[in-house]
C-alpha cells in the first residue's frame, strides 16, 4: 500500500475503546492497533474506526483531517445497549496523545453530522 507524506494509507477500521456508552465533550477513546503510534499522535491521518462504547456496542466512525480547525470524528447515529437513540455528530479532537502502543483522543463539543 503506498504511504502519503502524512502517514500511510490504511485499509482496515482499527478498533477505539471508548470509556462510556457515548461521546460527550472531553470523553476519551483509545484507538489500538496504529502501525506508528507515535507519528500519528504528532501528526494524524485520515483513519477508518470502529468505536466500542463501554455496553460493548459498536459503531463504525471516521477521523477526518482535511478541516481547517483540526482533526474531527465523525460518528453516525447509533443506538446504546439500554435503548438510547444517539444522533450522529462531528466531534472535534481537542487532544490526540500516545498512550504506550495506543493513541487516545480527547473529543471537544461536537456539531450536527
Amino acid at each position: 500500500m503506498p504511504q502519503s507524506s502524512t502517514g500511510p494509507a490504511e485499509e482496515a477500521a482499527f478498533l477505539a475503546v471508548c470509556g462510556h456508552t457515548h461521546l460527550f465533550p472531553g470523553a476519551r477513546c483509545r484507538i489500538q492497533g496504529l502501525v506508528d503510534p507515535h507519528a500519528f499522535a504528532a501528526g494524524p491521518w485520515p483513519i477508518e474506526v470502529e468505536l466500542r462504547f463501554s455496553d460493548d456496542v459498536v459503531t463504525e466512525a471516521e477521523l477526518r483531517t482535511g478541516d481547517p480547525a483540526g482533526p474531527v470524528l465523525t460518528v453516525p447515529a447509533y443506538t446504546t445497549d439500554a435503548g438510547t437513540a444517539v444522533a450522529g455528530r462531528t466531534w472535534p479532537i481537542r487532544e490526540c496523545v500516545r498512550t504506550g502502543d495506543a493513541v487516545e483522543l480527547t473529543v471537544g463539543s461536537p456539531s450536527s453530522a
